[in-house]
């Protein structure tokens, strides 16, 4: 069973998170800057956990996964916003 989770992060160094939004990119569709929506089995969970464990400073960084419920039956993704209108980025993430 697959369950969608939104991952957000906040990285201290540009290196790391350049390196952590490339992995982020393996597992699932970029919302904003720092967060994607991954539809992720268990097995996917614990590997993406695991290679960002490897990436992260955790002194330094956070990565939150928050659990939206299972993936099937969920219906369409509704997603609004205030201030800038939400698009789809499919942009990749520059860091100076």
């Amino acid at each position: 069973m697959r369950t969608t989770y939104l991952v957000c992060y906040d990285i201290a160094d540009d290196k790391r998170l350049r390196r952590v939004f490339k992995l982020c990119k393996n597992y699932g569709e970029h919302l904003q800057f720092s967060v994607f929506e991954c539809d992720l089995n268990p097995s996917e969970k614990v590997r993406f956990e695991t290679g960002l464990g490897d990436l992260i400073d955790h002194n330094k960084d956070q990565v939150l996964f928050v659990s939206l419920g299972p993936s099937e039956g969920r219906g369409n993704r509704v997603i609004t916003a205030l201030g800038i209108p939400y698009v789809s980025m499919d942009a990749p993430c520059f860091v100076f």
